[in-house]
């Protein structure tokens, strides 16, 4: 047999890196790393502008709590993989 056919018999038989489970896990925790992130920006921006003007408060508490919806999606994930 040539390498090229060794090769491909070897990737027929390969198995995921890690199983369902670790990657709903990562999923959740990169997004909750990322929505954690995001809001260090939103929420520092958003106090700066209701104090301000505080007519801007429901402006920044919506900005804010949006990257928590990235969270529920990847928790979503998990319920559906587990």
């Amino acid at each position: 047999m040539t390498a090229l056919t060794e090769f491909v018999m070897q990737a027929a038989e390969a198995q995921p890196a890690i199983n369902a489970q670790a990657a709903a896990a990562l999923a959740v925790g990169l997004a909750a790393f990322g929505a954690g992130y995001a809001e260090r920006g939103i929420g520092s921006a958003a106090m700066g502008a209701i104090a301000e003007d505080e007519s801007l408060f429901v402006n920044g508490l919506i900005l804010t709590v949006l990257p928590e919806t990235l969270v529920i999606l990847a928790l979503v994930v998990v319920f559906l993989v587990g």
